[in-house]
């Protein structure tokens, strides 16, 4: 069963960037796209590499240690070397507070 869980609040991740948060034992990347908020699994389907140290390119991040990429609003893998999709999440702000389903 998906369990919401507040993991930031807004002001904490700002536009363009991303943190990592652990939810359930789960790694998480929480994505700020100017205002909107998207989380995925924070590790590369292609190797152990974090993916909320990645660049962001608008919507999508690259891996900071070989350079897949990933859709951020659906962790759609979008170049090599990564072959898998990374898992999305459900994410909704309230009152300030910025809310992951696991």
């Amino acid at each position: 069963m998906s369990e919401s869980t507040i993991v930031a609040d807004e002001a904490d991740i700002e536009p363009g960037s991303a943190k990592r948060f652990e939810v359930n034992g789960r790694k998480i990347a929480v994505f700020n796209l100017e205002g909107e908020f998207f989380a995925i699994a924070d590790t590369c389907t292609h190797e152990e590499a974090s993916l909320s140290e990645g660049a962001v390119y608008g919507d999508e991040v690259e891996c900071p240690l070989h350079g897949a990429c990933f859709k951020i609003k659906t962790g759609e893998v979008t170049c090599p070397p990564a072959v898998s999709d990374v898992e999305s999440f459900v994410v909704e702000v309230d009152n300030g507070k910025v809310k992951v389903l696991v």
